[in-house]
């Protein structure tokens, strides 16, 4: 984090006795994957901006145990998946938000079995949230008239049922915004779900991040937004491949609502 980045941790938080509104669960890729780490800064920057009491693990966050569970390892997913659950319970968390949409979908969903009973929002739910309360002002930024086309992270979308939070964030920037011919509920995946983003691809014609960037690709958009950070690299390993990187970026929604505030 950059000096300016104010990002306290639940432990600093306790120590002065005070309880902080919500948890940022950072998640493996964006603590640790470069590009990843932008998204997580962009948002930190954001959550400032709105004055949002927030606070993070820190070096006592864990992976969640999602890549365990999807590629069959049922033990170790339920000791990751216990050990952060006693920490989250130890600090009375209650609410969390994170930027990766499988640590959303295993912390809302896979953790209240174990024990792990929260209220979990997405990103792009919570900045909607800022948005709607004030908290946070988009005006006319640099992307109005932009040509944008969101691809839907399988674990928000199909597998949460959330399609329109993104959208109506991305919205207030005035931007064009465009639908692939498969989007929301039959989005197509952008090949690294299932722990797929740790191996290599079966075989076939193509690669699924090549099938779906082609997807993208036929919007002629200027911007391609995800709201996942492994659909972030494939993405942009896509664009890559059409040697189309030159000319479209690929931005999280968090990142783009934090360049419109200059942040």
């Amino acid at each position: 984090m950059s000096e300016q980045l104010i990002v306290p941790t639940m432990a600093e938080m306790m120590a002065e006795g005070k309880q902080p509104d919500i948890l940022f669960w950072v998640g493996s890729a964006g603590s640790y994957d470069d590009r990843a780490k932008k998204i997580t800064k962009a948002f930190v920057k954001i959550l400032n901006k709105a004055q949002v009491n927030f606070a993070v693990l820190g070096t006592e966050e864990s992976a969640t145990g999602d890549l365990a569970k999807r590629s069959g390892n049922e033990f170790l997913f339920q000791m990751q998946a216990v050990m952060n659950i006693e920490v989250l319970n130890a600090y009375e968390v209650k609410r969390i938000v994170t930027c990766d949409p499988h640590s959303f979908n295993c912390l809302k969903n896979e953790y209240p079995g174990l024990g792990g009973k929260y209220e979990v929002l997405h990103h792009t739910q919570f900045i909607k949230e800022l948005i709607s309360s004030k908290k946070l002002e988009i005006k006319d930024s640099d992307y109005k008239g932009k040509r944008i086309t969101f691809h839907d992270p399988c674990y928000l979308g199909r597998a949460n049922s959330e399609y329109e939070a993104p959208r109506d964030v991305l919205k207030t920037l005035n931007a064009t915004l465009l639908e692939m011919k498969r989007s929301k509920s039959t989005a197509l995946c952008c090949g690294a779900g299932g722990a797929q983003m740790f191996k290599e691809p079966e075989k076939g014609d193509k690669d699924i991040n090549e099938l779906r960037t082609e997807d993208a690709l036929k919007t002629n958009p200027d911007i391609i937004a995800t709201g996942c950070p492994y659909c972030m690299t494939m993405m942009s390993d896509g664009v890559k491949v059409k040697e189309r990187e030159h000319d479209i970026k690929v931005m999280d929604v968090a990142e783009l609502i934090a360049s419109s505030q200059g942040l």
